[in-house]
């Protein structure tokens, strides 16, 4: 399906602040969505695409106004979905990137996870309810909480991993003032990148599989 015009994929940009699962409750006031944010170097050329759907985006909401409003809110971190990683000094990864972060509200439903091979993470609503009816006619199938990754997809997308993006760019307008902001549309996992914290992405592959009621010495 072809993009929209406010739409656009950020390639192989390192992730952070995943909020995939459980949407947040952002600052308790009982908006709850997800969110996650991309990193991008400096010399990315994607950026120049950010930037003439910021602005179309504008002039599209306010007319003549668009340039300007686009200048007022892109220097305010608190009024743009992009800000400048230095701002963000003490942020893991943020240092030499612009810094781009998209929500979803949950009454909107959530966003897809994605992993390398499009198989979902998580699954939507509409994909859970199919797998539940699965689960009723083999019962030996795991059983999944909405929310909640898939068996075996544990370790699959989390913070500093690299990722595919797809966000839609929106104008806010309202009683607390104007904004350009970013939905977050799709996340698809690279599965690459360490952890953020100085820690190797997650894996398995020093483990094996162990029979029930093993002991201390068996695991070591």
């Amino acid at each position: 399906m072809a993009l929209q015009p406010n739409q656009l994929v950020l390639k192989d940009v390192r992730s952070a602040f995943l909020v995939l699962e459980d949407p947040e409750d952002y600052q308790g006031n009982k908006r709850f969505r997800w969110s996650a944010t991309a990193l991008i170097p400096y010399n990315a050329p994607v950026l120049k695409e950010i930037e003439a759907k910021m602005r179309a985006v504008a002039e599209a909401k306010w007319g003549k106004k668009g340039a300007a409003v686009y200048e007022a809110v892109i220097s305010d971190k608190q009024t743009t979905c992009i800000i400048d990683g230095k701002k963000k000094p003490d942020y893991d990864g943020y240092a030499g990137h612009f810094a781009l972060t998209a929500h979803r509200p949950q009454k909107q439903g959530r966003p897809l996870v994605l992993d390398t091979d499009l198989s979902p993470i998580i699954f939507t609503e509409s994909q859970l309810t199919e797998y539940q009816k699965q689960r009723k006619e083999d019962p030996e199938l795991p059983e999944v909480a909405l929310n909640q990754m898939r068996p075996g997809k544990a370790g699959r997308i989390y913070a500093g991993c690299h990722v595919n993006m797809k966000i839609g760019f929106w104008c806010q307008d309202n009683d607390n003032g104007k904004a350009i902001r970013a939905e977050l549309l799709t996340v698809q996992t690279l599965n690459r990148g360490d952890a953020f914290g100085g820690g190797a992405k997650p894996t398995a592959d020093d483990f094996e599989a162990v029979s029930e009621g093993a002991d201390d010495d068996d695991l070591g």
